[in-house]
Parts: C-alpha cells; sequence; structure tokens
C-alpha cells in the first residue's frame, strides 16, 4: 500500500518563489506604477503594453481564497483592457484603466 502525503503536494516547484497574498499584492501595485509612470512620461503604446504585461503575470501569483481571486480577475480584467489601449496607442484611455486597476488591487488587501 502507498500513500500520499497532502504537503508534499502542496509544495511549490523548485526554484519557485511564493509570496503571501499582500507581498503579491505590493509586487502588482508596484508594477502598475511603473506603467502609469511610462504612460505619463510619453512612452510608445508597445511598451507600455509590456509594462502591463508584467503586472499581468504577477497577479497570477494571487492566491488567497475564492473572493480574492475573484476581485482579482475583475481587477486583471482592467489591466487587459489597458493593454490593449496600450497596443492601440490610445495611452489616455490606458491610463485611465490603469488606475482604475490600481485601485481594485489594492481593495483586494480588505478581502485578505
Amino acid at each position: 500500500m502507498g500513500a500520499v502525503s497532502t504537503s508534499v503536494l502542496a509544495e511549490t516547484d523548485k526554484g519557485r518563489v511564493t509570496y503571501a497574498p499582500a507581498d503579491a499584492i505590493d509586487i502588482v501595485s508596484a508594477k502598475i506604477k511603473i506603467a502609469l509612470d511610462a504612460v505619463t512620461s510619453g512612452t510608445e503604446g508597445e511598451k507600455v503594453a509590456d509594462l502591463i504585461k508584467d503586472a499581468l503575470d504577477a497577479s497570477k501569483e494571487i492566491n488567497a481564497n475564492d473572493k480574492v481571486d475573484m476581485a482579482r480577475s475583475r481587477a486583471n480584467n482592467k489591466l487587459k483592457a489597458a493593454k490593449s489601449h496600450a497596443k492601440e496607442a490610445a495611452l489616455q484611455e490606458a491610463e485611465q484603466e490603469l488606475r482604475d486597476a490600481a485601485k481594485m488591487f489594492e481593495a483586494l488587501k480588505s478581502l485578505i
């Protein structure tokens, strides 16, 4: 007979860094701020879109509960909209979406 420990299954991949939910939210917020700074400094749309993608990728590290995950998904939709606007060089719209996303990600902390 064999037994599998659930704690073994819960380990992260070797070499992968995991973050506490609040820390992951702070990382995403910092990446959004970098993208916002790029928009306000006049950086071209494709580069802004790449910065937004970094924030989207980092948001995958936010793991707390179902309520947080649903709110994270809605905030990600704002980031995706911002990325689309940035690719179309509609930076004013991208900036507004980024500001909305930043507020939504900060609000996640209250759900943890």
